[in-house]
Protein backbone atom coordinates (compact mmCIF):
# COMPACT_ATOMS: atom_id res chain seq x y z
CA UNK A 1 0.00 0.00 0.00
CA UNK A 2 1.61 3.47 -1.12
CA UNK A 3 0.81 6.98 0.49
CA UNK A 4 0.90 9.36 -2.44
CA UNK A 5 1.79 12.42 -0.76
CA UNK A 6 2.27 11.19 2.45
CA UNK A 7 5.53 11.70 3.75
CA UNK A 8 6.92 10.24 7.83
CA UNK A 9 9.42 11.57 9.69
CA UNK A 10 10.85 10.14 12.51
CA UNK A 11 12.53 12.30 15.05
CA UNK A 12 14.37 11.79 18.46
CA UNK A 13 13.07 12.56 21.66
CA UNK A 14 12.88 16.72 22.22
CA UNK A 15 12.69 18.84 24.20
CA UNK A 16 11.80 22.76 24.20
CA UNK A 17 14.64 25.29 24.77
CA UNK A 18 12.86 28.42 23.94
CA UNK A 19 9.40 29.67 22.93
CA UNK A 20 9.61 33.50 21.25
CA UNK A 21 8.23 35.31 18.55
CA UNK A 22 11.21 36.80 17.94
CA UNK A 23 12.64 36.00 14.50
CA UNK A 24 16.01 37.18 15.01
CA UNK A 25 16.28 35.71 18.18
CA UNK A 26 15.39 32.85 17.12
CA UNK A 27 18.44 32.33 13.94
CA UNK A 28 20.40 33.89 16.43
CA UNK A 29 19.71 30.85 19.20
CA UNK A 30 19.81 28.27 15.59
CA UNK A 31 23.70 30.08 15.39
CA UNK A 32 24.98 29.88 18.37
CA UNK A 33 23.71 26.35 18.74
CA UNK A 34 25.54 25.04 15.04
CA UNK A 35 28.23 26.60 16.03
CA UNK A 36 28.44 24.18 19.06
CA UNK A 37 27.23 21.44 17.05
CA UNK A 38 24.16 21.14 18.15
CA UNK A 39 21.67 21.02 16.06
CA UNK A 40 17.63 22.59 16.56
CA UNK A 41 14.78 21.88 14.91
CA UNK A 42 11.75 24.54 14.81
CA UNK A 43 8.41 24.18 15.58
CA UNK A 44 5.34 26.06 14.52
CA UNK A 45 7.26 27.45 12.01
CA UNK A 46 4.45 27.92 9.54
CA UNK A 47 1.79 28.46 11.90
CA UNK A 48 1.68 32.14 10.56
CA UNK A 49 -0.08 31.17 7.70
CA UNK A 50 -2.66 30.05 9.94
CA UNK A 51 -2.82 33.23 12.14
CA UNK A 52 -2.30 35.85 8.99
CA UNK A 53 1.19 36.42 9.36
CA UNK A 54 1.00 38.91 12.64
CA UNK A 55 3.61 36.82 14.67
CA UNK A 56 1.11 35.47 17.16
CA UNK A 57 1.75 32.41 17.59
CA UNK A 58 5.39 31.79 18.68
CA UNK A 59 7.51 29.10 17.43
CA UNK A 60 9.56 26.74 19.43
CA UNK A 61 13.60 26.00 19.35
CA UNK A 62 13.37 22.28 20.17
CA UNK A 63 16.70 20.06 20.47
CA UNK A 64 17.21 16.01 21.38
CA UNK A 65 16.82 15.18 24.99
CA UNK A 66 20.49 14.89 24.75
CA UNK A 67 21.79 17.91 23.74
CA UNK A 68 19.10 19.86 26.33
CA UNK A 69 21.97 20.60 29.48
CA UNK A 70 24.46 21.60 27.08
CA UNK A 71 21.91 23.82 25.37
CA UNK A 72 20.68 25.40 28.18
CA UNK A 73 24.47 25.85 29.77
CA UNK A 74 26.04 27.33 26.25
CA UNK A 75 22.64 30.05 26.12
CA UNK A 76 23.42 31.05 29.56
CA UNK A 77 20.56 28.59 31.46
CA UNK A 78 17.97 31.71 32.46
CA UNK A 79 19.50 34.64 29.82
CA UNK A 80 18.49 33.51 26.29
CA UNK A 81 16.21 30.63 26.83
CA UNK A 82 13.28 32.45 29.24
CA UNK A 83 11.84 34.43 26.16
CA UNK A 84 8.50 35.27 25.42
Amino acid sequence: MSHIGAIRVSLPPMKELLKSNDLVLISYIRHLLAEDGIEAVVFDEHMSAVEGSIGALPRRIMVEDEDFERSRNLLGKDALTKSG
